[in-house]
């Protein structure tokens, strides 16, 4: 087996990828006010920001910073995956290995994390959160995704509402 290491940066910046286990579902679109409440349920005990986040129907990409000193990202996935699931009717296809080890099958195991190095590195990470549902074609335009911190990051004045349009290119970011 690989000796997988994740980078641990005690109050650090990480851009995460989360898979579903069965990529063909809806589930996460369809169930995320249990995801949010999920989110809200772990924040509260393990404060974190999240800076960013869209929601696919099959999975999520997210922009966290943790707390000074803290590294736990990894505990506070477990959290937010078990309060998922746990709200979730059982009947999803599980391999020997998850029966073994009495797990759900709706989350993948693995998940991607990236610690963010810089201001630039934050600003594509940001993009590509927000583009995510334009590029695997569930809306032709940005703001036509429900599921996304993009509508706040407008309000917020971070980006123009048009961004990411049908003929936009999803890097140029308004007064930049």
């Amino acid at each position: 087996m690989t000796n997988y290491r994740r980078s641990r940066v005690r109050g650090g910046t990480y851009f995460f990828t989360v898979n579903i286990a069965d990529r063909r579902s809806r589930l996460l679109t369809e169930n995320v006010e249990s995801l949010r409440a999920a989110f809200r349920y772990v924040r509260l005990r393990h404060p974190f920001a999240i800076d960013a986040i869209v929601v696919l129907p099959d999975h999520l990409h997210a922009i966290w910073t943790l707390p000074e000193g803290d590294a736990s990202f990894a505990f506070r996935w477990q959290l937010i995956k078990s309060a998922f699931s746990r709200g979730l009717p059982r009947g999803e296809p599980l391999s020997p290995s998850r029966l073994q080890k009495r797990e759900r099958g709706i989350w993948q195991r693995r998940y991607w994390e990236h610690a963010v190095r810089d201001e630039s590195d934050f600003m594509r990470h940001l993009d590509y959160i927000h583009f995510n549902p334009v590029k695997h074609g569930h809306v032709s335009r940005v703001k036509e995704w429900p599921f996304s911190s993009f509508h706040q990051m407008v309000r917020l004045g971070h980006y123009p509402e048009d961004w990411g349009g049908e003929f936009a290119e999803p890097d140029a970011r308004f007064g930049e």
